[in-house]
């Protein structure tokens, strides 16, 4: 089994040698050779990961019975995938909904009769150091490569039946099934409303990943050729306070930070991860629905860990042990996967699996009244929760 956690290394290519020696594989995130991400000249629409993306299906759809190759899976993209459906069917059992989904289009439609308009994978990062943040070092509790990477990629969502209009900046792609819409300015400059327990409204940061895509695309109902249904679809990330003021620095200063440090787990002197999803628009209103896990948590579990690296790294135990019992499923990403096996690895490295109901909505909290591009027939407008 090939397990690539890398960065530069075009994972396309290494998809390709898997299969080709006959052996799985498993990654977190669909990376490119360098020259991607920054300073690159191709157009923003093709900086985005949709076209990565759909590079990825095309090339599985020709290993169609080859050994398993799990694209994207992580903590999210990747878990986020297993919490929704969870959430959906406790979402059913609240309000009274009896279901038993078994196939995409069964998932699909049990989100459509639920009223389910979108989803954020909302997260909040509250770990925090014992030492200040060093000028011009960007601090993170994880990968600052990979934050930097996928924060200037543009901001990009799953793109609901519901929305009424395009963003400011706001594109439709020209090619493909059509699920996503990209924003031309960078996801780490581009905030979002949304909620998190313990904090409750919360900004967050609409950063690219792989879930705002394939989540609209998995719970799209189809009739007659046409969509129908399909829910709005993207992070919201709050990450720690560090890498909320190292990020401040890199936008004032216009230039990628010279310097930078993860966080040891022995740094960390207290907070956690919350991580999870925000279904909105249902008759209950919104429910977040996911992990709480302290750093002090993950260090019992793991020596050496903090609560994120945790969550992303007992994703992809699940998904290897998957891959392990499916050894000939091809091309697959996280949404395709059974949740329920692939929880029942990770929950024991999850911390607190909660699920909270609010009727927060992204038109409330505000301090004075300023103009807006509001609707206030919809709060479940995405313009309602652009706060550019």
């Amino acid at each position: 089994m090939i397990v690539n956690l890398s960065v530069d290394v075009d994972s396309i290519e290494l998809m390709k040698l898997a299969q080709e020696i006959g052996v799985q594989y498993v990654d977190t995130v669909v990376e490119p050779w360098p020259g991607f991400y920054f300073g690159s000249a191709l157009p923003n629409a093709e900086r985005t990961n949709y076209p990565l993306r759909e590079r990825v299906r095309a090339l599985g759809r020709g290993y169609v019975g080859g050994p398993t190759a799990v694209s994207c899976c992580g903590a999210n993209p990747g878990m986020v995938s297993w919490l929704l459906k969870e959430a959906l069917l406790r979402l059913a059992t609240d309000t009274g909904l009896a279901t038993d989904p078994t196939t995409r289009e069964d998932w699909a439609r049990l989100a459509m009769t639920l009223g389910v308009k979108g989803v954020h994978i909302a997260e909040r990062d509250t770990q925090v150091s014992a030492n200040p943040k060093p000028q011009g070092v960007f601090v993170n509790t994880w990968s600052v490569d990979g934050l930097l990477s996928e924060g200037y990629q543009p901001a990009e969502l799953g793109w609901g039946t519901h929305e009424k209009a395009l963003p400011p900046n706001g594109h439709a792609f020209d090619h493909g099934p059509g699920h996503a819409i990209w924003i031309d300015r960078p996801g780490a400059d581009t905030r979002v409303r949304s909620w998190c327990p313990g904090v409750g409204p919360q900004f967050g940061y609409l950063i690219t990943h792989n879930e705002s895509l394939s989540i609209p695309d998995y719970m799209t109902v189809w009739q007659d050729g046409k969509a129908v249904y399909r829910p709005t679809c993207h992070y919201a990330y709050h990450p720690c306070n560090d890498a909320i003021l190292s990020l401040h620095e890199t936008n004032g200063a216009g230039m990628l930070p010279q310097s930078q440090h993860i966080l040891t787990a022995d740094e960390i002197t207290g907070g956690g991860d919350d991580l999870g999803v925000l279904l909105y628009g249902h008759a209950r209103g919104a429910m977040w629905y996911g992990s709480r896990l302290s750093c002090d948590a993950a260090r019992r579990l793991a020596p050496g860990q903090n609560a994120t690296g945790m969550q992303v790294t007992s994703a992809v135990l699940a998904a290897m042990v998957w891959a392990v019992e499916n050894p000939r499923a091809g091309f697959v990403e996280a949404d395709e996967m059974d949740h329920v096996r692939c929880l029942q690895v990770q929950r024991p490295y999850l911390g607190s699996m909660e699920c909270h109901y609010t009727d927060w909505t992204p038109l409330q909290n505000r301090i004075n009244s300023f103009a807006e591009d509001r609707d206030e027939d919809d709060p479940w407008q995405f313009r309602n929760f652009l706060a550019v």
